[in-house]
């Protein structure tokens, strides 16, 4: 197969390489174009592009996929890779990430197709899981969704970013709080496991209250299986490292983070587990609420209680 690509993605999202696998557990890509770009939970999952780029790439803090316009790889050339990876690693996959940006995006049809050719050649296959921004999850419908889950869609990856509409039209996210919510439920209905993004600190100075109220208010209100925690770190080649620089955008040091952590911790009522798996936050916070609600704000009151000189330094991030 020409033009394969077999690159590790171990740090496309920062995160640490994980400990090497045996071959026929490792990571691989087949055809891949554009950066490599999973979550930090996919470390360990086979992937296979399903699509090129992002289809609203705008967002005014990401950097991944400003020079690529989004395509949909023919269903065909996916299941050959996933056919082509069935060769080298045997049947016994379990997890599978379909990058790119937003591969919620794709043609349900196509997208449900994938899923069952995957299911098929890879028998003991636990999850299959694509990146999602709400507008597109929304776009696709409650019908559609419920195919993609009969297929065996099992996740997806949900950029929430922010509960507050004000911060999500300042950095051009695409949707409001309404249609997240809206997208986080049809999700939830048609079986999808849901995983939300929030970024602390997105809304700088200026909007962290609301940033943080209304944060809470959509995070309860979707009730998601896992939330995952980020910190606003400004990235090379973006319009908010621009705004940061010029001071248009004043970052939260990294008590007033911990304490926009310490207000989700304290205002969420929803049971969901809490996942801090990222190089840019300040502290790992994870648990799963309410049962761990009392230790977590016991951990961020100690954090709270430190120099904040004893935290990472400011950075800007390069991928």
């Amino acid at each position: 197969m020409g033009g394969r690509n077999h690159r590790r993605d171990a740090c496309a999202t920062g995160a640490a390489a994980p400990p090497a696998l045996p071959l026929h557990a490792q990571p691989t890509i087949m055809r891949y174009e554009g950066p490599i770009y999973r979550p930090p939970s996919e470390a360990r999952s086979l992937l296979i592009q399903a699509t090129v780029g992002c289809p609203h790439n705008r967002c005014t803090f990401c950097l991944v996929y400003k020079k690529i316009r989004f395509k949909v790889r023919p269903t065909a050339e996916v299941v050959e890779d996933l056919e082509e990876a069935r060769r080298q690693f045997g049947p016994g996959v379990e997890t599978l990430f379909l990058p790119a940006g937003n591969t919620i995006a794709m043609p349900a049809p196509a997208l449900a197709e994938v899923c069952r050719a995957a299911r098929r050649l890879f028998p003991g296959l636990r999850r299959i899981t694509v990146y999602g921004s709400a507008q597109y999850v929304v776009q696709q419908g409650p019908e559609k969704l419920r195919m993609l889950a009969e297929a065996g869609l099992s996740r997806v990856h949900l950029g929430l970013e922010s509960g507050d509409d004000e911060v999500l039209r300042r950095v051009h996210k695409g949707s409001t709080a309404a249609v997240q919510t809206a997208a986080g439920r049809m999700l939830r209905e048609a079986g999808i496991e849901v995983n939300l993004y929030v970024v602390l600190g997105l809304g700088g100075k200026e909007r962290s209250a609301e940033h943080a109220r209304e944060t809470v208010r959509v995070v309860n209100d979707i009730a998601p299986d896992v939330l995952r925690l980020r910190t606003f770190v400004p990235k090379i080649n973006t319009p908010l490292l621009e705004d940061v620089l010029a001071g248009r955008f004043q970052m939260l040091s990294p008590h007033q983070v911990l304490r926009e952590t310490l207000a989700l911790v304290e205002g969420l009522r929803t049971r969901t587990e809490v996942a801090s798996d990222h190089y840019t936050n300040y502290l790992d916070v994870s648990g799963r609420l309410p049962e761990d609600r009392e230790r977590l704000r016991v951990t961020l009151r100690q954090a709270l209680a430190r120099d904040e000189t004893t935290f990472r330094a400011f950075f800007i991030g390069r991928e």
